[in-house]
């Protein structure tokens, strides 16, 4: 997030970044490895065969394909002497309607101020009061109401006047480098059990393993959404 102000408005830059994601389901496991190499080793095999207590299973090691991602930067202007109000009916002629609003919202009473224009829709009932000085629409827009006087009070909706664009969108998809995808696991053990003896089989280097960073197993039934960071430090939710 940036921001910047100047005499007329408020800026900001929010820049949003979607996670890739993937959909982890029963029987499947996400392992990622400290380095590189050996999540490569892995995938150049068919089938691992994994020991548990009393039995062997064999899992697929299969590469990541992550849902598409988006990132994009929003940039918003936020006006300092303008109001938008809206609820404003034309009860009369529309020239008299905008000296009244512009009357309105000039008494400090109510916490108006010196009005410089007035624009005014009365198909919509909607249009804007833009202050000479600052500060004075961005107080009325805490209150959300204010009262006009017309041929009789009114209380419109006020708020404050803001344009934003979008900007630098771009949109990626990939695979892990260190992260790989185990499928075809049965459940022949309870559940932390069998992620265990899957994290020993593959931190072992005579299994052409090594140092697991993380992992994470689901098993039958269960469904899990794994989300991926930018810097290739794969996390699990």
């Amino acid at each position: 997030k940036e921001q910047g102000e100047d005499n007329e408005q408020v800026k900001a830059v929010f820049t949003i970044t979607q996670r890739p994601s993937l959909l982890l389901k029963g029987g499947q496991a996400l392992i990622t490895f400290e380095e590189e190499t050996v999540a490569s080793q892995i995938l150049r095999m068919a089938k691992c065969s994994v020991s548990c207590e009393r039995s062997t299973i064999n899992v697929k090691p299969k590469i990541l394909i992550l849902q598409p991602s988006v990132k994009f930067e929003v940039h918003i202007d936020v006006s300092k002497k303008t109001l938008k109000f809206s609820n404003a009916p034309p009860s009369i002629e529309e020239d008299r309607m905008k000296d009244r609003l512009e009357i309105s919202f000039s008494r400090p009473s109510r916490g108006g101020g010196e009005v410089e224009g007035v624009e005014y829709d009365k198909t919509s009932g909607t249009g804007r009061i833009t202050f000479l000085d600052t500060g004075v629409a961005e107080n009325l827009a805490l209150k959300r109401k204010y009262c006009v006087d017309l041929d009789r009070e009114v209380d419109v909706n006020v708020g404050l006047v803001y344009d934003y664009r979008l900007r630098k969108f771009q949109s990626f998809c990939g695979s892990p480098k260190r992260t790989i995808l185990l499928d075809d696991i049965e459940d022949t053990a309870d559940e932390e059990d069998l992620q265990d003896f899957l994290e020993i089989h593959f931190q072992k280097s005579s299994n052409y393993g090594g140092e697991v960073e993380s992992m994470k197993y689901i098993s039958a039934g269960k469904s899990l959404k794994a989300f991926f960071i930018e810097d290739s430090s794969e996390a699990a939710d």
